[in-house]
């Protein structure tokens, strides 16, 4: 049986930084014959992995080893004693084999990994206190007086109803680069949010009020009917306004418009935020965009294929005709990366189409992707991306 110190000895052995007292407990623990076999797979795993892997990623591979270690059931019993250091020719002939064909077969580049900023995310709560969500975890969300008020299903946040509540009070989450997360408000709308992206809401919705939020960043919107009380998405530059539908809002602080997408329903855009639905400049139908430009401030709509603009909620991201530039910005927000362009006179001038599995595929992958359609020349320095 493998415990999880003898895991952890294991991965500071093959990674080269375990100590002596780590050695020490890890040569007692070889020396049982019961273990010989499920060490030796360990090490070929480990190098058979890291060796096929186009872009190794250390917390991949660990996750893959320990896979490998759960699926040994009864080691076959061939030899009595193995003390560690008996092992010593044997991982540095793994170690020369694994150098010597990453040498070979590694395409340009593909040496140097970027390792992503790990960031989390975070709910301020009225109060001003910070509470850190983990992503796959449970938590419960209370207000200044202590009671529940919402709870954390894993990577969503659902907040209850109260009709008793007679007192906005406001809680802001917010989603940093790399990250995905979901929150249902206190009267049942959807709230999924996009990697580096914030939003502030009531903790209850009170009657006889506007249902109004304040977004930075990107969400999609699946609002609660209710005739009564029209539901308002502020940003900085307008207000969209709903009775009832699913849109989507793209408003980062950094791009020149603040895009919406109508899938169902019908929604207004009013960059002078009067709060009157009658009073929008625009009403969007479904299957259309409204852009609103920041520094003309003006609105511009056509129609749209929705499914472009939304798939980033099953974690693909696709791009059609669009400047380079603009596909950069979004790697950052999805991978949470630092990538600086070189050529920009080049760059600037370039549209470009592609289809990303942010879930399944890394940045190192989707940089080759485009070194190999459109020939796009990058590097990887101190763990910062280079276009050339």
């Amino acid at each position: 049986m493998i415990t999880p110190e003898i895991k952890t000895l294991l991965i500071k052995f093959v990674n080269k930084y375990a100590n002596g007292k780590d050695l020490d407990r890890l040569n007692t623990w070889v020396s049982d014959p019961d273990n010989d076999h499920i060490f030796k797979k360990f090490i070929k795993t480990h190098y058979a992995i890291t060796i096929s892997m186009n872009n190794p990623d250390p917390s991949e591979i660990r996750k893959r080893l320990l896979e490998e270690i759960r699926k040994e059931k009864k080691p076959v019993y061939k030899k009595r004693v193995r003390p560690l250091f008996k092992y010593a020719a044997t991982l540095i002939l793994f170690i020369a084999i694994g150098c010597f064909l990453r040498n070979v077969f590694l395409a340009k580049g593909a040496n140097n990994i970027v390792v992503p900023k790990e960031e989390l995310i975070t709910l301020e709560l009225e109060n001003g206190n910070i509470q850190v969500i983990s992503e796959d975890g449970t938590s419960t969300v209370v207000d200044a007086n202590g009671n529940v008020v919402g709870s954390q299903q894993g990577g969503k946040l659902v907040y209850a109803n109260d009709d008793d509540t007679k007192k906005l009070t406001y809680n802001k989450l917010t989603v940093p680069y790399g990250k995905r997360f979901d929150l249902i408000l206190s009267d049942g709308t959807s709230v999924f949010l996009n990697s580096g992206s914030s939003i502030k809401y009531p903790v209850k919705f009170i009657k006889g009020f506007n249902r109004q939020v304040f977004l930075n960043g990107e969400a999609f919107f699946d609002v609660a009917k209710d005739q009564s009380h029209p539901f308002i998405v502020d940003t900085k530059e307008l207000n969209v306004q709903v009775l009832g539908t699913k849109f989507n809002v793209q408003t980062y602080q950094e791009d020149s418009n603040v895009d919406v997408v109508l899938v169902e329903g019908k929604v207004g855009m009013d960059s002078q935020k009067t709060l009157e639905y009658k009073q929008n400049e625009v009403v969007l139908e479904p299957g259309f965009k409204g852009s609103f430009n920041k520094k003309r401030r003006n609105i511009i709509t056509k129609r749209v294929n929705t499914s472009i603009y939304t798939s980033w909620m099953n974690g693909t991201v696709v791009f059609r005709n669009t400047p380079f530039k603009e596909i950069v910005k979004k790697l950052e927000r999805l991978y949470n990366v630092t990538i600086t362009i070189n050529n920009k006179d080049f760059i600037d001038n370039e549209s470009f189409n592609a289809s990303i599995e942010v879930d399944n595929e890394s940045i190192e992958q989707v940089l080759n992707y485009f070194n190999k359609v459109y020939q796009i020349e990058y590097e990887i320095i101190n763990n910062q991306i280079l276009i050339n």
